[in-house]
């Protein structure tokens, strides 16, 4: 018998939608609301306790996967949350904005281009002057496009994906560092592709290797000032950076079927994830990555 307000043990395998997908080719950045299955970024499911009551967080990606998973969940958790995404994606954004919203907290949309520094330091400063500060920094955002090989990656696209998943993250982190009180979190988004690289993700693997060290080295800089930095390195998840080039049409139809639970992941798994490791409660984790990948990856 379930005792009151006891959650049913759930098989973590059947919690989910498994493939076969449909092919459901998207124009890069994509749209959540465009995928079928709709993604499950915790909408209905992620209930709150309070634990980031009266937080600030600026996340990057916040329209859509995993970043609007971390939006809801902050948002219902405690805290007010300024969003950055691309100005393609405002439909998206706009969901999100009305569910943190409705949280009864304040959601900030702060539409930009982090591949360019001047706009990455604006967007701190946006986020900073709307919140009334920033004590998490969750550097989110991606470009991910499924090339066959080196020889067919221009050196723009290249440029692009190191600008999107590196440039950017050092460029805004360099900025919130003038905000960041002690007691602040910074969590970046790494990936299995560090660890397990696919030949081809050739360029957007080297990136989330270079975010795990990211996070390592930052984490020994700014330890002694009281400001913890993570990582999380998710497995194949339901994402629109998959369906706009992520991978190939032929993958998306499979897509998570090689892990041990047999699908891909939903953002509202890597929630609360993002949750701990923003919370005080998470004190004496730093420079760690942590990984939700349905039994592959590393970490």
């Amino acid at each position: 018998m379930l005792e009151q307000n006891q959650k049913p043990l759930e098989n973590p395998a059947n919690k989910y939608p498994k493939p076969p997908f449909v092919k459901q080719p998207q124009e890069a950045p994509g749209l959540a609301s465009k995928m079928q299955p709709l993604p499950d970024h915790g909408e209905k499911s992620y209930k709150g306790t309070g634990r980031l009551l009266g937080r600030k967080a600026l996340i990057t990606g916040g329209d859509s996967g995993i970043g609007r998973a971390a939006a809801i969940a902050y948002a219902r958790e405690g805290a007010d949350v300024a969003i950055n995404y691309l100005p393609e994606e405002q439909s998206d954004a706009d969901e999100v904005i009305a569910l943190i919203e409705a949280a009864g907290r304040r959601g900030y949309a702060i539409p930009g281009d982090i591949t360019d520094e001047s706009f990455c330091k604006s967007l701190v400063e946006q986020a900073a002057e709307k919140l009334g500060g920033i004590d998490i920094l969750v550097n989110n955002a991606g470009r991910q496009q499924a090339v066959d090989s080196i020889l067919d990656i221009t050196t723009a696209a290249f440029d692009a994906t190191m600008k999107t998943n590196l440039y950017g993250a050092f460029w805004i982190t360099k900025a919130a560092l003038a905000y960041l009180p002690e007691g602040a979190s910074i969590i970046s988004t790494t990936s299995v592709q560090a660890y397990e690289p696919s030949e081809n993700l050739f360029d957007y693997a080297q990136t989330k290797a270079a975010i795990v060290a990211f996070v390592k080295s930052l984490a020994k800089q700014l330890g002694p000032k009281g400001i913890r930095v993570n990582g999380v390195a998710p497995g194949p998840v339901w994402t629109p950076l998959q369906t706009s080039g992520g991978q190939p049409q032929d993958a998306i139809v499979k897509f998570g079927e090689v892990t041990p639970l047999g699908r891909p992941g939903q953002p509202a798994e890597l929630a609360s994830i993002y949750v701990q490791l923003a919370d005080n409660d998470a004190s004496y984790a730093t420079g760690q990555i942590y990984g939700a990948a349905g039994g592959s990856g590393n970490p």
